[in-house]
């Protein structure tokens, strides 16, 4: 069916002003995924995924530009020792980056990949993003990787002993960034992967989880500092029998942020934790769009996502479990709530459930409300200020997706860049 005129325009002008970078071993899957782009269209308003979310600023031929904030706060995870690539306006950065060497781990360049005529990645690259386009099609990340300029492979062949930190600087107010991460952890290996930093302008990032049987990934996001920024991020998981996957993504600033997390378990008794805290003030917009497919037995499912909003921010969630057919003893919890801290923010929910199998324990739920008054009379009462009462409730109601983290350090880093945060805004 061919594409509204508006839409295909669009799209079209968009697709002119890339250029796909010499693809090597990754021009089948590129190609591939351009075709898909042209057939599906880039997003508008009236799709059903998007009616709570403008992406014309995420679809446009040009970058927005966003202004570079600068100050003397430390980089979030600069006290941990940790193995950083660091990428600048989406382009590596070997000066500011540590050697890509890591014992239990192999890393390589997403261009040395395409140099090569064989490599594990080849066999992975848009494989993932190519199945996540159904039942629910997501052109951004199909765009992603017909046109990602730079990112990183990663295979996990053990247990390393510090964690991977991806950094991304922003230093050029009209970037326009498109990385593509492929990550694969082998039977019973173990890893953690840190990401931080503003990116870009304008940021479109891609990544591809392979998890065998017995693995496990820990994964620790913070977007924030540069606020006029714009992103749109996917990760597309799959999940063998007894796999672990566990994700969290804190976001303090941004004007408009849509991540994405699309998760398989093909595998038997495989966890999956999806959660995220975010905090938003005046001209916000964060959107977590999320859909988990259990496809095997006995397996588990969580997404825990907290949002405060004030001043006028907007957040949004859209969740989504589906159990297939055969998929017995799922145990599926999905939970969605906001914290509106005035009468001009708002909060847009959309949790979902589909199943297609009888033994299975799934709820979901969403709630919106302001301060506990009487939570907070309690602490006045008690000598606490208004402004430290009110910071305490908030901390305190971003407390259950926070602790989905299960290093206790890291979890204490996030929860103290919260604490300043909250404590800058009053």
């Amino acid at each position: 069916m061919a594409l509204p005129q508006p839409n295909q325009t669009a799209t079209e002008e968009r697709l002119t002003s890339l250029t796909m970078p010499d693809a090597g071993c990754t021009r089948k899957a590129r190609e591939a995924a351009l075709s898909r782009v042209r057939e599906m269209g880039l997003p508008g308003r009236r799709d059903e995924y998007w009616k709570y979310t403008r992406p014309d600023t995420l679809v446009s031929a040009e970058a927005p530009p966003a202004a570079v904030f600068h100050n003397d706060e430390p980089m979030l995870f600069s006290e941990f020792d940790r193995l950083k690539i660091v990428f600048v306006d989406g382009v590596f950065s070997p000066d500011a980056s540590d050697e890509l060497e890591l014992e239990g781990v192999k890393i390589d360049r997403l261009e040395d990949i395409c140099c090569k005529d064989i490599h594990w990645a080849k066999e992975l690259y848009g494989v993932l993003e190519a199945r996540g386009q159904k039942p629910v099609q997501r052109p951004l990340a199909a765009l992603n990787t017909a046109f990602a300029t730079d990112g990183v492979a990663i295979h996990v062949t053990g247990k390393p002993s510090k964690p991977i930190s991806l950094i991304y600087r922003h230093e050029s107010e009209t970037s326009d960034a498109i990385l593509h991460h492929i990550v694969r952890v082998e039977t019973d290996a173990e890893v953690t992967i840190l990401e931080n930093g503003p990116a870009a302008s304008r940021f479109n990032k891609c990544m591809e989880i392979d998890i065998a049987d017995g693995g496990t990934l820990h994964h620790i996001r913070a977007q924030g500092r540069d606020h006029q920024r714009r992103a749109a991020t996917h990760m597309f998981t799959r999940m063998g029998s007894e796999a672990v996957y566990k994700s969290f993504t804190l976001t303090v600033n941004g004007v408009l942020t849509r991540n994405e997390q699309v998760v398989e378990l093909t595998g038997d008794d495989a966890v999956a934790h999806v959660s995220g805290a975010c905090v938003g003030d005046g001209d916000f917009h964060h959107d977590d769009t999320v859909f988990i497919t259990h496809d095997a037995v006995n397996c588990e499912s969580r997404q825990v996502f907290k949002k405060v909003l004030r001043n006028g921010a907007t957040g949004v969630f859209q969740g989504k479990i589906l159990v297939k057919e055969g998929a017995q003893k799922t145990d599926g919890y999905q939970i969605s709530q906001s914290l509106l801290l005035d009468d001009d923010s708002q909060f847009l929910a959309k949790p979902e459930l589909e199943i297609y199998a009888d033994d299975v324990a799934c709820s979901h739920g969403s709630t919106s409300g302001a301060i506990d008054e009487t939570a907070l009379f309690y602490l006045r009462s008690r000598g606490v200020p208004t402004e430290d009462a009110t910071d305490m409730l908030t901390l305190a109601f971003l407390a259950e997706a926070v602790e989905e983290i299960e290093d206790e350090d890291l979890a204490d880093v996030i929860v103290s860049r919260l604490k300043d945060w909250l404590a800058r805004r009053r």
